[in-house]
C-alpha cells in the first residue's frame, strides 16, 4: 500500500511517526477521516456565514434603490471575476427560478473572505457586512478583522483537505473554535448548533498516538 501511496506523499506521516510504516499508514487514514470532518464542519459555517452576509448586502441593495446586490457591489477585479463565474454556473444550468440564491450557493468561501478584506471596509463592511455578525466584537473595525482572520484560517484548511494534503501538524481545534466563533457571532444559537454537530472534535480525540 506505501508503494501506491507513494513515498512523496507518505513523507510527513513517515516523519511525524519517526520511520514507523505502519503507524505512518495509521496516520494518514486518521487524516482522511479528520479530512472528512473539516470539510463537514466548515461547510455548516460557511452556509451560515453566507447567508447572513446576503442577508444585509441585500437590505444595503434595497435601501440604495438596486434590484441586487449581484449588480451593485464595489468589486475590485478578483471580486468582479469569481461573481461572473459564480453567474456564468448558474446561467449555464439554465436557472430561472431563485437564480439570486443559486448565485449566491455557486460562490465559494473565498469570495465571503475577500468581502471581508479591509478595503471594503467603509464601502461595504460599515453600512452592511458587519452586521451579518452582530453578536461579534463591539468596534465594527476589530469585528472585521476578526472574520476576515476566521475565514482566512477556515478558507486556507478547507482547501489543503480538499486537495488530500496533511492537515496532522494542524491545530484542528483552533480551526473548530473558529467555526464556532464565527457562527457565533451571527447568532449564539448557531454557534451551539455547529459545536454540537460537528463531528470535528471527536475525530481529533482519536488521533492515533505516534
Amino acid at each position: 500500500m506505501a508503494k501506491l501511496l507513494t513515498s512523496t506523499r507518505l513523507r510527513s506521516y513517515v516523519d511525524a511517526t519517526r520511520g514507523d510504516l505502519p503507524a505512518a499508514l495509521r496516520l494518514y487514514d486518521w487524516n482522511t477521516v479528520v479530512s472528512a470532518a473539516v470539510l463537514a464542519t466548515v461547510a455548516m459555517v460557511e452556509v451560515i456565514v453566507r447567508n447572513s452576509m446576503d442577508t444585509q448586502l441585500t437590505r444595503w441593495a434595497s435601501a440604495r434603490g438596486e434590484r441586487s446586490w449581484l449588480d451593485a457591489l464595489p468589486l475590485e477585479p478578483r471580486g468582479v471575476d469569481d461573481l461572473d463565474r459564480a453567474q456564468r454556473a448558474v446561467e449555464a444550468r439554465g436557472v430561472c427560478v431563485d437564480y439570486h440564491d443559486h448565485v449566491v450557493a455557486e460562490l465559494n468561501l473565498g469570495f465571503w473572505r475577500y468581502l471581508a478584506a479591509q478595503r471594503y471596509l467603509t464601502s461595504l463592511w460599515v453600512p452592511a457586512l458587519g452586521k451579518a455578525f452582530p453578536h461579534g466584537y463591539r468596534d465594527v473595525r476589530e469585528r472585521r478583522r476578526a472574520v476576515e482572520r476566521h475565514l482566512t484560517s477556515l478558507a486556507i484548511v478547507r482547501n489543503r483537505v480538499a486537495h488530500h494534503e496533511p492537515v496532522h501538524r494542524r491545530d484542528l481545534c483552533g480551526d473548530l473554535r473558529a467555526g464556532v466563533e464565527l457562527a457565533t457571532w451571527v447568532h449564539p444559537e448557531a454557534g451551539a448548533w455547529v459545536a454540537s454537530r460537528s463531528p470535528l472534535e471527536a475525530v481529533i480525540a482519536r488521533r492515533p498516538h505516534c
